[in-house]
């Protein structure tokens, strides 16, 4: 398996994170202790929920020293309960304890993102509707925050505004209506020779009809329709193009909405209002 910190951007976020952490050196565990001191940590969970950021943890670890064992005794993905313990890592003592803020900042809120992810996924259990992410991620997070909702079950929507169109309302408006910008997009992607896949926001029914008239999308949004107004595209629709509900869709409405029969839901709240699921290092 290709290793997180392969990728430029995740390597990069792991080394700003040492910088702002550990700066010029963890002058407290050089000064008190010895630089041969050989020890054991475990990471236990203070919380039950999804572990996530197992394998980034793993690779922080030997990232700050190459000599110290990690064995995981959870893997990304597994529910864990309070007092559960997901990591054992033994070595130099002063690696450890440098390394144990960074790992812990990254696995407990890469850890809260997959539990509620889970969370809203045991809601649609026995629909076929898909959960999804946003683009509302912490910056610099995207690829990890997105790869820990994939981990707690949920789907993830485009990375970034490179790797799929997405019409939204202000394209929409300042384009001209759907049809400009819809045809737009394919002179666009003609011209550029891009296959990506293109999907556009409506926000009333009339304009449902219209992105059906034009034709041109794999994708549907629709975005802030109340479930009966969804329905009601649905039936206009046909299943001729993907379907997505957005906007003002709570956890506590999630079943409702995709009760409609929806493609997908997306949801900013998997990664922009999760709380962190409490993890803590301890000597052993």
């Amino acid at each position: 398996m290709k290793k997180l910190l392969e990728n430029p951007l995740v390597a990069k976020l792991v080394e700003l994170a040492f910088a702002e952490d550990i700066g010029d050196g963890d002058h407290t565990s050089l000064a008190c202790i010895d630089k041969n001191e050989k020890g054991k940590s475990i990471i236990v969970a203070k919380d039950d929920g999804i572990i996530a950021g197992i394998d980034l943890a793993e690779e922080i670890f030997l990232k700050v020293d190459s000599s110290l064992i990690v064995k995981k005794i959870v893997h990304d993905g597994g529910k864990i309960s309070n007092k559960d313990v997901v990591m054992e890592i033994s070595g130099s003592s002063q690696s450890m304890l440098t390394a144990e803020r960074t790992v812990l900042n990254f696995m407990q809120r890469l850890s809260g993102i997959a539990t509620f992810t889970h969370q809203y996924v045991e809601q649609l259990k026995g629909l076929n509707t898909k959960i999804l992410d946003t683009r509302k991620t912490t910056p610099g997070m995207r690829l990890l925050e997105k790869w820990a909702v994939k981990i707690g079950g949920g789907e993830n929507h485009r990375i970034g505004l490179y790797d799929m169109i997405l019409i939204k309302d202000n394209h929409v408006d300042f384009a001209g209506g759907i049809a400009n910008a819809i045809d737009k997009t394919h002179q666009y992607l003609t011209q550029n020779n891009l296959n990506l896949k293109v999907e556009i926001e409506t926000r009333t029914i009339d304009e449902v009809k219209q992105v059906i008239e034009n034709g041109g999308v794999d994708r549907i949004m629709l975005d802030n329709f109340s479930p009966a107004l969804i329905k009601e595209a649905l039936l206009l629709i046909k299943g001729k193009f993907e379907t997505e509900a957005s906007g003002g869709i709570t956890f506590i409405t999630l079943r409702e909405y995709a009760e409609t029969g929806v493609d997908f839901i997306s949801s900013g709240a998997l990664t922009h209002s999760v709380k962190s699921l409490d993890l803590s290092m301890r000597a052993v």
